[in-house]
């Protein structure tokens, strides 16, 4: 970690323990570089660093000042715990959501897309442009089913940092991290068998479930902590379950990071009952905090967890790259890629292994982890202004989603039908249910909230509620 970035760790650690309040002014620039044995622009880039991840706020001629404490919206309810497995529903309003091409006049607000207009994606798009003109064999040819050994030896690199030491054989690129789940599934699982899944949970699981005809058993989830481990553990005495599938880090959509503690007594479990896990941690990179959570794959010390992650929230999702660490299932997943999408494509594999080498992914991991939570910032401030009263609202702790929760009876897919004439678009919140539940809930994406636009569509989304609120008496 750099000076600045220490420092700026030292000072946030300061403010979220209490040592400087709200409204309270920081040291000045040459004090801290005084106590610190830094340089002055050292300290500057530490401030600004705190600046972009909205902890400081700096006032002209005077310094720098903590700010005022936010009104956020209270946290979301725990879900209700599931009273037995179900199969998956809510396919056609998944359709819809995916379906609509990005661009246009449409904004949006409930598609999972990064901002991929960032700069620090240049010298990504010089590397594929260079590899397309360059025309050769390896470029266009099949390579592995495991995947470019460049890219999985920088794959192997990068999961250091969240606990895990996986070597590059034990790594298999998937097209991207569906693809990566999907196979996961697949390989533990034989159709009818129980999956358990926290709740609100990934749609791309759910329907992946009911794909391959197999049921979902919801957990009650925590906005903070995530899933109960009590119901977990009632629900592994009463049922035949074959697999956890969670998203423990970042999660998507309510935003929490499970503790630490958490993640090793859910492996625990797993253990006892001897069920696979599988670990969604697509979002992971994008934790706010620096250094980043532990997986749960980095306590597993028998293989039964397996790791899924990708490219398409941290980098772009045209890319179409993810991967996965199977542990003890890697010949079935082996066996279970090739019956889906064989090999990857090599371009993109070459392309992202060359940008990571080249000491261009960290760099834009900062800019977006800031950017992201700022947006964070931006889009609960909006919630409060617009929304109606009593509305509920997480509080992420990484990635660009924040999940909304609105009086009980409402009903989300009758706004968003009322919201697309105005060309906006949010998720329902009864597609990260097996069951439907959450219709009174939806999702919205901040990763670009400076983009024009982005504010008036957030507006709208109030009015509209209000308006529909109003109809329902």
């Amino acid at each position: 970690m750099t000076l600045y970035m220490n420092l700026a760790e030292l000072l946030g650690t300061r403010i979220e323990q209490g040592l400087y309040r709200p409204g309270d002014r920081l040291p000045s620039v040459r004090a801290l570089s005084q106590e610190h044995g830094v340089s002055l622009s050292t300290v500057q880039q530490a401030y600004r660093q705190l600046e972009d991840d909205g902890l400081v706020e700096p006032r002209p001629k005077s310094g720098y000042f903590v700010p005022q404490a936010r009104q956020r919206p209270a946290l979301p309810m725990v879900s209700r715990a599931a009273q037995r497995p179900v199969e998956v529903s809510q396919w056609d309003q998944v359709l819809e959501l995916i379906s609509t091409p990005p661009g246009g006049e449409l904004v949006q607000l409930g598609r999972g897309i990064p901002d991929i207009g960032a700069p620090t994606l240049k010298p990504l798009l010089r590397s594929l442009s260079r590899l397309s003109r360059r025309q050769g064999i390896r470029e266009l040819s099949y390579g592995s089913v495991l995947g470019d050994p460049g890219l999985r030896e920088q794959v192997s690199r990068l999961v250091l940092d969240s606990g895990c030491q996986i070597p590059p054989e034990d790594i298999v690129i998937t097209t991207g991290c569906h693809e990566a789940l999907s196979t996961a599934i697949r390989a533990v699982c034989e159709p009818g068998d129980i999956v358990a899944v926290d709740s609100p949970s990934f749609h791309g699981v759910m329907q992946a479930l009911k794909g391959f005809g197999m049921k979902a058993l919801e957990l009650p989830t925590d906005p903070v902590s995530g899933i109960s481990l009590e119901a977990l553990e009632l629900a592994l005495e009463q049922w035949p379950i074959k697999a956890i599938q969670l998203t423990p880090s970042c999660n998507n959509p309510l935003g929490y990071i499970m503790p630490e503690a958490n993640k090793r007594a859910l492996l625990t479990l797993a253990q006892r009952y001897d069920v696979a896990i599988i670990e969604d941690d697509i979002y992971g990179e994008l934790a706010y905090k620096y250094p980043r959570p532990r997986t749960i794959k980095s306590f597993d010390e028998d293989g039964r967890v397996l790791l899924c992650s990708s490219f398409s929230k941290t980098l772009a999702p045209g890319l179409r790259i993810g991967w996965i660490a199977p542990g003890r299932y890697l010949q079935r997943v082996l066996h279970m890629k090739y019956m889906s999408t064989g090999m990857s494509a090599q371009l993109p594999q070459l392309a992202l292994a060359e940008f990571i080498a080249g000491g261009h992914y960290e760099p834009h991991l900062r800019r977006m982890r800031s950017q992201y939570a700022r947006g964070r910032e931006l889009m609960t401030d909006w919630v409060s202004q617009y929304f109606p009263p009593g509305t509920r609202a997480s509080q992420p702790q990484g990635g660009f989603m924040l999940w909304v929760e609105l009086e009980a009876g409402f009903d989300s897919q009758r706004l968003n039908r009322q919201l697309l004439p105005h060309k906006v678009q949010i998720a329902p919140g009864s597609i990260f249910s097996a069951a439907g539940k959450y219709r009174n809930c939806l999702r919205m994406n901040f990763a670009t909230p400076q983009a024009a636009g982005i504010e008036q569509a957030v507006r709208r989304v109030g009015e509209s509620i209000a308006e529909l609120q109003a109809e329902q008496g």
